[in-house]
């Protein structure tokens, strides 16, 4: 997908972000942020104070309210500025995503039949349940599934993939998405969707991170920045009365002026990581659409760091999907030549990916051309779900392929058995990975096609890397043990399920989750639905079927599964992020303890100098010097908010101390070094 790769501080993204920032400076908006509607009341009201101490006597010179009043304006705008950023950058990949909605007509069928009497249309008026034709360099009209025919798609518009996939009817590979395009031949497509509804349409929503939900862990910390606000409200409010006492106790000092509490307030409650927590979730988002992941909820995203457990479908997830024919075993006294020959008889009109591959196999290794079912005499027996086997009627001729146990029925109703020979191969073949497809002519067993289903390239290692994070990985899949075991081996996964039937699919993920674990969960197929429902986090493969997309509530783009250590990484990120950021808010409180408390109460309390360890030039310069460091450490963590906290794979406690050592100690360190360097450059310029 061909989306923009904008820098942190583009000016097509900074230019909108400065007005937006104005624009949000409504209370409507405010509100929406209680620790900033805090310092944006604080900013009205030394505003207040400002022309007050103008037009009259002021309780505290003109130019120093005013100058806090100034950057408490410039807090809350740098927080506009940092949300409307991160808005920016969801709304530009927004943007290249509309670019790519086309304009297209499409051939209306009146029959759900290729051949069917049709008209045109425009794409933008088909409903639900319509059916289309689509032709070799057209494109695909709307979101749908293939009900007849074959077709390879070029699917780089969504995916980014230059390499065409192929679509048909039936099975897992039969979804097609709107605005891809037909490279060869011709597919019948029911549409699965109203207009507006697409999966550009949802996609495009779905990145809009202005609209996104906050998460509970983002309500949870939102809570507990709002009670660390009221409790600084009401311990700052007690200080003006104290203050007042004292002095009129003591007959010495000047009482502490609202404008000094004002700014002590805004230094104290959380207001670094309160100006930058909603970035931080947009950012999220936007990160897993930069891995090509469409996530559909910052919820999401955040459960995906704390995922500890993944199922993986085996057919086309951790496997390519289509089985191919890579070998034939005889059975005894049986030529592999002769096998060959009947398997391919038995596929010449078989057009699954199995059927074909034994077809090329026999071409390749045999020599055997495709012969003319006619002229045989020869009638085709298709593969049904009941029979689970296919095969080719011919006089005096009854060949079979298909599953063990359904050869071995046909067999034994012809009176013949399976031989512990036979039963020997299929075993073998099974242990390897492989899926054994048994042959058989009348009431003989004439051999094994092997069927290899391969493992996706690099996926143990991928494997090997999610088990250092601390993930466990599960295979499920349909088929039975001795292959589940071995495409296990193979793949590196941790565990696996064989047999599986969706039921018990679904059934693992609640027993996981039943002893408190986040289960991920990746799938293309329809019956991995009701998993992918159920699971915390369910990323659903782009290749798989519509029921499969609709019921995870992450699509990846790529049909990858080792996608989802990025995902985690994203994920993680978001988490070590908000938790870096709330560390350093809390820990920068310190440093403005010791340059505000002293300025304030010194005249009052002369023991309290004793606390201006920075030795600060004068009190107006020491809360002020504060009051800038406030606003201009935003502006210096943006980069990290919208960015993220590099994620390494540690364990919490490892992680924990890290954060604390940074950001903990960094937090106390870096506010004395700058709110020094401010008042410095304060009384340099004689600005205080």
């Amino acid at each position: 997908m061909s989306r923009p790769r904008l820098g942190m501080f583009a000016p097509e993204l900074v230019r909108p972000a400065i007005v937006d920032a104005f624009r949000k400076l409504g209370p409507r908006d405010q509100f929406k942020n209680p620790v900033m509607f805090v310092v944006y009341a604080g900013s009205l009201l030394t505003t207040a104070l400002w022309v007050q101490a103008l037009v009259g006597e002021g309780e505290a010179p003109a130019w120093f309210i005013g100058a806090i009043a100034l950057w408490l304006w410039v807090t809350v705008l740098f927080a506009n500025f940092a949300e409307a950023l991160a808005e920016g950058r969801s709304k530009a990949q927004a943007a290249s995503l509309r670019g790519m909605k086309k304009e297209s007509w499409a051939t209306r069928l009146r029959e759900p039949r290729f051949g069917a009497s049709s008209w045109k249309q425009p794409a933008n008026e088909l409903r639900k349940g319509d059916v289309v034709l689509v032709q070799a360099g057209e494109l695909v009209p709307c979101d749908g599934e293939v009900i007849e025919g074959m077709a390879t798609v070029d699917e780089s518009a969504i995916t980014g993939e230059s390499a065409p996939v192929v679509r048909e009817s039936g099975g897992d590979f039969s979804a097609v998405t709107g605005g891809t395009k037909l490279l060869s031949d011709w597919i019948v497509v029911r549409c699965t969707v109203d207009p507006g509804q697409t999966f550009l349409d949802r996609m495009i929503a779905m990145v809009e991170g202005a609209k996104r939900r906050k998460t509970p862990n983002e309500i949870a910390l939102a809570i507990l920045l709002v009670a660390l606000t009221i409790v600084m409200l009401l311990a700052t409010t007690t200080l003006w009365p104290f203050s007042a006492f004292a002095v009129d106790a003591n007959r010495t000092g000047t009482v502490v002026s609202i404008t000094v509490l004002v700014a002590l307030l805004v230094c104290l409650i959380p207001t670094t990581i309160g100006a930058l927590l909603s970035a931080i979730g947009i950012a999220g988002m936007s990160r897993m659409l930069a891995a090509n992941v469409i996530a559909t909820s910052g919820r999401a995203v955040e459960a995906a760091g704390d995922v500890d457990v993944l199922l993986l479908d085996k057919t086309g997830t951790i496997t390519l999907g289509n089985r191919h024919a890579s070998a034939v075993i005889g059975a005894p006294r049986v030529p592999d030549r002769a096998l060959m020959d009947a398997a391919q008889l038995a596929s010449l009109a078989d057009e699954t990916p199995e059927g074909r591959s034994i077809v090329i196999l026999a071409k390749q290794s045999f020599g055997i051309r495709e012969r003319d079912l006619t002229k045989l005499g020869a009638s085709f027996v298709p593969f049904s779900a009941q029979s689970r086997m296919s095969g080719v009627d011919m006089p005096g001729r009854r060949i079979r392929k298909g599953a063990p146990d359904a050869i071995a029925r046909f067999v034994a109703s012809q009176g013949g058995t399976v031989s512990i020979e036979v039963k020997r191969i299929i075993d073998e073949v099974a242990r390897r990975g492989s899926t054994p497809l048994v042959v058989a002519e009348n009431a003989a067993v004439l051999g094994v096609v092997e069927l290899k289903d391969i493992v996706k390239t690099g996926i143990k290692e991928r494997f090997a890397e999610m088990r250092r994070m601390g993930i466990r990985t599960v295979m499920i899949t349909g088929d039975n043990s001795l292959t589940a075991a071995a495409i296990a081996a193979e793949s590196g996964v941790d565990e696996f399920l064989a047999d599986a039937t969706p039921e018990a699919k679904l059934a693992l993920i609640r027993e996981h989750q039943a002893a408190g674990r986040m289960v991920a969960m990746t799938g293309d197929g329809t019956n991995d639905a009701p998993a992918l429902a159920q699971a915390d986090v369910a990323v659903a493969m782009n290749s798989g079927t519509q029921a499969a997309k609709e019921a995870g509530n992450m699509v990846d783009l790529d049909s990858n599964p080792t996608k989802l250590i990025e995902v985690v990484e994203i994920g993680k990120q978001m988490l070590m992020t908000r938790g870096s950021l709330t560390t350093f808010s809390m820990a920068n409180d310190i440093a403005k303890y010791f340059a505000i408390i002293p300025a304030a109460f010194a005249t009052t309390y002369p023991a309290l100098e004793a606390l201006d360890v920075m030795r600060l030039a004068t009190p107006a310069s020491a809360v002020l010097s504060a009051t800038i460091f406030n606003a201009l450490v935003i502006v210096a963590l943006i980069p990290l908010a919208l960015k993220g906290v590099r994620y390494r794979a540690l364990g919490a406690g490892p992680l924990l101390r890290r954060n604390l050592v940074v950001y903990g100690l960094g937090g106390i360190a870096i506010p004395f070094v700058g709110i020094k360097a401010i008042d410095l450059a304060l009384v340099a310029f004689n600005l205080a």
